[in-house]
């Protein structure tokens, strides 16, 4: 059995910042990274919009506020130093209605709250900004970016290797064991012994906690975000990634405009409860997965809770026109037949046992382990300070090599 001074669980963007940022830390520590697919940035990481976020939407204070202002500044700077192509085009929150304005009024106090620069637009102001984008007012944000993440994730790797970290993928984690002095860790392709586990397993997450006899609190609830993407005759319809205001009871929800690295532009997603973990596809199903969601009545209470937003979302996901309505909300001129199919992505939603949302990033520990809970978005933009904080919280506890 190989012995490590630390193994870190997943390979996404997170499990990744985490593991480079502690041999940057420590060149001497013995560290090992663990995936279960057969390629890194496989779930959340390879599968979402590609926004290098600014923290407009988070409550000031949280962790999700701070550790995004830190990210967007300091996933720039990596992309910068590493030729990693992106653009900063800022985006618009589109109000149109009255309800709308007013939403909108509140986020511009947290927007300012949260210390980033702000613009407020009326109509004809966001007409001049976006021609083809209608609405009563907008807020503009210009930090606001665009990346190909999966990039970022390939460079976190090539750095990794190269300050001596190992990655094995194919090895998924089917027994961890806590122990005085060790954390055994079991897969069908290896066992290993580790002085410090670190389990950063965005779909799995609860699972990972759960696989040391300790109720984590929360299950992971999985949706996926449909996205169509633009025809190519579409390109350059707009400039900045155009936001609807989004409802505070479910901030997450909300068909956006995304400009993407490669020059085209994705309509989505929209949030729809998905039938397994891994679920990229309407009709991929998973008995365990559902047996998981069933059997929590915190799952059961959220569902009950939001209903009729969850028909809502259903009844877009299942008819394109109900799609088409909801940009056109905000883009009138766009057509049925300017939407083609798209890549779904799958958001890893913890939620509490009282049929709550967990809000802010989580993190459980354990004298040995320490898992991160709920990383949904902005966590591909937060990655490098998750993946700081979590380097000093084991520092915290004492030697790691």
């Amino acid at each position: 059995m190989r012995g490590y001074d630390v193994i870190v669980v997943g390979g996404g963007i997170v499990g990744l910042s985490t593991a480079w940022q502690l041999l940057e830390r420590h060149p001497r520590l013995k560290l090992l990274l663990l995936d279960k697919a057969d390629r890194l940035a496989a779930h959340q990481s390879g599968h979402n919009s590609g926004v290098i976020h600014a923290g407009v939407y988070y409550r000031p204070g949280s962790l999700k506020a701070r550790f995004c202002r830190e990210g967007h500044r300091a996933t720039k700077a990596l992309c910068a130093a590493h030729g990693i192509p992106f653009v900063e085009c800022g985006k618009l929150l589109v109000a149109t209605d009255a309800i709308e304005v007013t939403r909108l009024r509140q986020l511009w106090e947290r927007i300012g709250a949260n210390g980033l620069e702000r613009e407020w637009l009326d109509a004809a102001a966001l007409s001049a900004r976006e021609p083809a984008v209608r609405g009563l007012a907008a807020v503009r944000v210009p930090a606001s970016a665009i990346v190909d993440y999966r990039q970022v994730c390939a460079v976190m790797a090539e750095r990794l290797a190269a300050l001596g970290g190992e990655i094995r993928l194919g090895c998924e984690v089917r027994t961890l064991e806590e122990r005085a002095e060790v954390v055994i860790v079991e897969s069908p392709a290896g066992c290993w012994q580790t002085r410090r586990l670190v389990a950063c397993a965005g779909l799995q997450a609860d699972r990972l906690v759960r696989l040391l006899g300790i109720e984590p609190g929360f299950r992971i609830c999985p949706f996926r975000g449909e996205y169509y993407r633009l025809a190519a005759r579409r390109q350059g319809l707009v400039s900045h990634l155009i936001y609807p205001v989004p409802d505070p009871a479910l901030p997450f929800l909300g068909v956006h405009l995304t400009r993407t690295i490669d020059g085209g532009i994705t309509a989505g997603p929209n949030a729809v409860l998905a039938l397994a973990r891994e679920g990229y596809r309407k009709r991929d199903v998973s008995l365990r997965d559902l047996i998981d969601m069933a059997g929590y009545p915190g799952i059961r209470r959220m569902l009950r809770r939001h209903l009729r937003a969850g028909w809502d979302e259903l009844q877009h996901s299942l008819c394109k026109r109900g799609y088409l309505a909801l940009l056109r909300k905000y883009c009138p001129t766009l057509e049925l037949d300017d939407l083609e199919p798209h890549p779904a992505g799958v958001r890893a939603q913890a939620v509490a046992a009282d049929g709550s949302l967990v809000e802010d990033f989580l993190f459980v520990e354990t004298p040995r382990t320490l898992h991160v809970g709920n990383a949904p978005s902005p966590a591909a933009t937060a990655a490098i300070p998750i993946g700081r904080h979590i380097a000093e919280r084991l520092a915290e506890r004492g030697r790691l090599t």
